[in-house]
């Protein structure tokens, strides 16, 4: 069952604030990091707690390395200089 906890405001800066109301429900507290993921539906999830977090982002990524022909840590070594060597060219 869906219940609505609270609301936030955006800044100007594209920040909010996540209301206590909701840190105490989902148990955040400083220094926690949260993931926002896009489901297939649309909607957009925040999940919190770090492991909850590694979690949802390892199985967010699980296949991506592969599809992108990723094989080894030496290939995610070279992608990353490829994209270094993308940037300096657009400078």
């Amino acid at each position: 069952m869906s219940a609505v906890l609270d609301i936030a405001k955006i800044t100007s800066k594209g920040q909010i604030t996540i209301p206590a109301s909701v840190r105490r429900e989902m148990g955040l507290g400083e220094g926690d990091r949260v993931l926002f993921v896009l489901e297939d539906d649309g909607r957009i999830t925040l999940s919190g707690s770090n492991l909850d977090v590694l979690r949802a982002a390892q199985s967010a990524f699980r296949g991506k390395a592969e599809a992108a022909g990723l094989r080894d840590p030496d290939d995610i070594v070279e992608l990353v200089r490829a994209y270094r060597r993308e940037g300096e060219q657009d400078r």
